[in-house]
């Protein structure tokens, strides 16, 4: 096994978060022997595991995942690969089905393993030496991912986790994503009494507090006023100047703006015009 120390930081990376995905997976493997394994592979941040569960996940059961995760870190046990024909394959991995799917779709009459203590994986690897060798890392969140994204497939659970070369570039990480949620629109509108959103009356919707949406009337009425086309008298377009300037072929090309349409957009200039002339503001 190539030293760490040799390796592009890219390199070893791949290789500690891939580890730390087989980890993780035999740890939830451990506190739910009936569960179905998916795909555990490295990511930009970090890793993640999909897993078909008795039960569903919250945030409240990474703590103790993490807890068993750092167990097994300390153990240092090592990573032991190895090659096995498919028909053995299938015997080892009867009872998870999605193995058995990534088996058949294997051309070769071989398939790799990695073994880490008492657990075994599908995998072609690369992974580090020993389980001591994966650095500081952190379990973020759980999700739910259809297995190979299709829709028309059982939806899994995937845990994500971050992990980095060190505490203090993963602490960095941390930050970062901390500062993005400090500025998250969702949390600023409900910290701010603007506006809240309520999945259970609808995904992505809108609720407006009164304040939130006082300010909005203000955006948008000073975007009609400063941005919006202005709308002119056809007959003040049709002056023989523009005709000269080549900008209309027949008068029949202009649209007729509807009378209603005209005399609202006469009515908010004239009040803009008024409230400004008088120092209107509105308070929030």
């Amino acid at each position: 096994m190539p030293d760490l120390k040799e390796m592009s930081k890219d390199e070893r990376l791949e290789r500690m978060r891939h580890s730390a995905a087989h980890i993780m997976a035999e740890v939830v493997m451990e506190m739910f022997p009936e569960g179905k394994l998916g795909i555990g592979p490295p990511i930009d941040t970090g890793f993640y595991y999909d897993f078909e569960l008795p039960r569903a996940l919250s945030t409240e059961d990474l703590p103790e995942i993490e807890a068993k995760m750092r167990a097994r870190i300390e153990s240092n046990v090592p990573f032991e690969p190895s090659a096995i024909s498919k028909e053995e394959a299938r015997r080892m991995f009867a009872d998870q089905p999605f193995k058995i799917e990534l088996i058949e779709g294997i051309e070769d009459e071989e398939v790799g393993l990695y073994k880490q203590a008492g657990f075994v994986d599908l995998c072609q690897g690369p992974h580090v030496s020993t389980t001591g060798q994966v650095p500081a890392f952190k379990l973020m969140s759980v999700a739910g991912a259809y297995w190979r994204g299709s829709e028309q497939n059982p939806m899994l659970q995937r845990i994500y986790g971050a992990l980095f070369d060190s505490q203090e570039e993963l602490d960095a990480h941390l930050e970062q994503i901390e500062e993005a949620l400090r500025r998250d629109h969702r949390r600023l509108g409900k910290d701010l009494d603007l506006f809240s959103f309520h999945e259970e009356f609808g995904p992505g919707l809108v609720y407006w507090h009164p304040k939130g949406g006082r300010i909005r009337n203000l955006i948008e009425d000073f975007w009609r006023e400063e941005r919006a086309p202005r709308l002119l008298q056809r007959e003040h377009v049709l002056a023989d100047g523009h005709r000269r300037a080549g900008l209309l072929r027949e008068a029949d090309e202009l649209p007729v703006p509807h009378p209603d349409i005209q005399e609202r957009a006469t009515q908010l200039s004239r009040t803009a015009h008024e409230d400004e002339r008088a120092g209107h503001r509105v308070s929030l």
